[in-house]
């Protein structure tokens, strides 16, 4: 049996209950069912045309925003410091080679988020709001499932799976503050079973 990937997660999450699981790693996208079995998804259109609120989308944010301060077309950002000593450089243009190079992964891009978290936490302005940013589109993106499925105002559980909600837990926290405000009747949880305990349970299913 084929199916998407987060429906994987979302089955791990809320085994055979109606649900919506957000899911931000290096990439990103919403998905979810409800109790008629109807599905409905939001995001996942790849790094180039989306994935808003991912790891990849984080990590390319701060590299615009260390490029910005070196234009002085933006402000002066603690993320300039840490992005320098992660890619061992010692000027702004030595990323390009690093970006550029063909060698740098979609990953590796993302793996720049747990320097923006780091940022974030001593107040910078550009991490708060790369950060405020990557919320906002992953709550729209659930909700945007959520009201498809008509589970606004129903019993069912948002679902949080990725590696960046792990690298980033205001973004977590955020969303277990946002979620129930927009979607009364929901809970928020972070998915702390392994994803492929999932597909064991879909193959039962199907068996």
């Amino acid at each position: 049996l084929v199916v998407n990937d987060a429906l994987v997660a979302l089955e791990a999450g809320a085994p055979g209950h109606p649900g919506v699981v957000i899911i931000s790693g290096t990439g990103s996208i919403a998905y979810g069912r409800n109790a008629s079995g109807e599905a409905a998804r939001a995001g996942g259109w790849g790094y180039v045309l989306g994935d808003e609120g991912s790891g990849y989308w984080i990590g390319r944010a701060a590299l615009r925003a260390v490029l910005r301060e070196a234009d002085q077309r933006g402000p002066e950002t603690a993320l300039t410091p840490l992005l320098l000593k992660h890619f061992g450089t010692e000027a702004a243009q030595g990323l390009l080679q690093e970006v550029y190079s063909g060698s740098l992964r979609p990953a590796a891009i993302g793996a720049l988020a747990r320097c923006v978290e780091s940022a974030f936490r001593d107040g910078d302005a550009a991490a708060i709001g790369i950060l405020r940013g990557a919320a906002n589109e992953l709550e729209a993106s659930g909700l945007s499932v959520a009201r498809r499925l008509g589970l606004i105002g129903e019993d069912f559980t948002f679902v949080l799976s990725g590696g960046i909600f792990r690298a980033v837990p205001w973004l977590r926290e955020e969303l277990e503050r946002r979620l129930p405000v927009a979607a009364p009747g929901s809970r928020t949880e972070l998915l702390t079973r392994e994803p492929a305990e999932g597909a064991v349970a879909l193959a039962l299913q199907e068996a």
